[in-house]
């Protein structure tokens, strides 16, 4: 159909190319264009205009959105109702109209919206594993020599006298490598067909090992197969106050307070503290006290380009840490994680009945150990003693 138009369009553009001509020849001859001349263009220029009209309103319906049926507004709805029409028509004193609380059509044909990827879940970041130093390891267990108490007993003496001895003791240690495993099963099919998905599955379940590592690597108690967290017994120096010696220096913001003189304590021992390590609502307790006095506002200066930080340290929080309990210390000198392997996730359909079913077990583990190499590195304890 719109060939056709195109073409008759065509011809009569030429024509009126044509009948131009005409015109311009006669005002050049005679002055003026005639009567017959005239009548003619304006003939050859409605039809033109005709063409073009119905050229475009056969574009604008190849290219109108379809209509979707059964979807219509809340006014709409209103107006064609039978009741309006009698009301509108004098037949009704009293309208009440019903209209549907959803704008959507029931045309089957209308596909849902499909976002691309998967909406994932929470994933938290590993705050002790980055807090950490780490190395490798080829064994299944770490022997270290540990540094158990130092007596300095340096001081002067007189030329020819007794000189002092200090003391030196030391212990060693086996730690054994400890595995973190958890397993998930998915179809063949899933594997095959929804490869994303499998992938993110994967994904999770290393997820799930570090996280479990991360807390571990905290308040794991030693015995096997667990690991030695930082706040085994031994594994750090209790920092030796009570309530009633902080009180002493100060009643209010007695956390703050502890926090503070073992750090101090720490730098006079010869360990100048890198991190504080608190339970997240701790450190929500801590910020929310100092926000909300005039006193604990001249005090806050706590973030650094998103770090938090108290007293210049870092404040590293980990779920590990169990609510009113806290260290500080020198971590990067009292720690070292060994990897013996990192997140392996392995597949089988030969576990129980997954080949019967189509299904596939994904297993995934890590070994690792963790070295406490210098205990009176790290002090910490309850934040409000007795």
């Amino acid at each position: 159909m719109s060939d056709a138009i195109l073409k008759a369009l065509d011809s009569v553009e030429a024509k009126l190319a044509a009948m131009s001509i005409k015109a311009d020849g006669e005002a050049k001859t005679v002055g003026q264009i005639s009567a017959d001349t005239k009548t003619a263009l304006d003939a050859i220029g409605t039809q033109q205009r005709e063409l073009a009209d119905r050229l475009n309103s056969l574009e604008q319906k190849a290219t109108a959105q379809p209509e979707q049926k059964g979807v219509s507004s809340w006014g709409e709805q209103f107006i064609k109702s039978a009741n309006y029409g009698a009301f509108a028509g004098g037949n009704l004193n009293k309208l009440r109209v019903e209209v549907k609380n959803t704008l959507v059509g029931s045309d089957t044909n209308v596909a849902p919206q499909r976002n691309a990827g998967i909406v994932g879940g929470a994933f938290l970041p590993f705050a002790m594993e980055a807090l950490l130093p780490s190395t490798t390891t080829s064994s299944n267990a770490i022997e270290f020599t540990k540094e158990a108490s130092f007596t300095n007993s340096a001081a002067e003496a007189a030329e020819g006298a007794q000189k002092a001895e200090s003391a030196l003791t030391w212990s060693l240690v086996n730690m054994p490598v400890s595995t973190v495993a958890h397993w998930i099963k998915i179809s063949k099919q899933l594997a095959a067909d929804a490869p994303a998905l499998a992938a993110y599955v994967n994904t999770r379940m290393r997820y799930g090992v570090n996280q479990k590592v991360d807390t571990q690597l905290v308040v794991g108690d030693g015995a096997a197969p667990n690991i030695s967290g930082t706040y085994d017994t031994g594994n750090f120096t209790a920092h030796g106050y009570s309530n009633a010696a902080i009180a002493a220096i100060s009643t209010t913001f007695k956390k703050l307070v502890l926090i503070r003189k073992v750090i101090a304590d720490l730098y006079a021992a010869g360990y100048p503290a890198d991190a504080i390590v608190l339970n997240p609502a701790d450190w929500a307790t801590i910020e929310i006290e100092l926000f909300t006095t005039a006193a604990g506002q001249t005090l806050y200066s706590v973030n650094d380009a998103g770090q938090a930080r108290l007293f210049g340290l870092p404040v590293i929080q980990a779920i590990g840490m169990a609510a009113d309990t806290f260290q500080v210390g020198r971590f990067s000198e009292a720690y070292m994680i060994y990897n013996r392997e990192g997140v392996v996730v392995e597949m089988s359909d030969s576990d129980g009945d997954n080949f019967q079913k189509n299904l596939i077990t994904l297993r995934a583990e890590r070994r690792l150990a963790l070295a406490t190499e210098k205990p009176a590195a790290v002090r910490g304890g309850d934040l409000t003693p007795a």
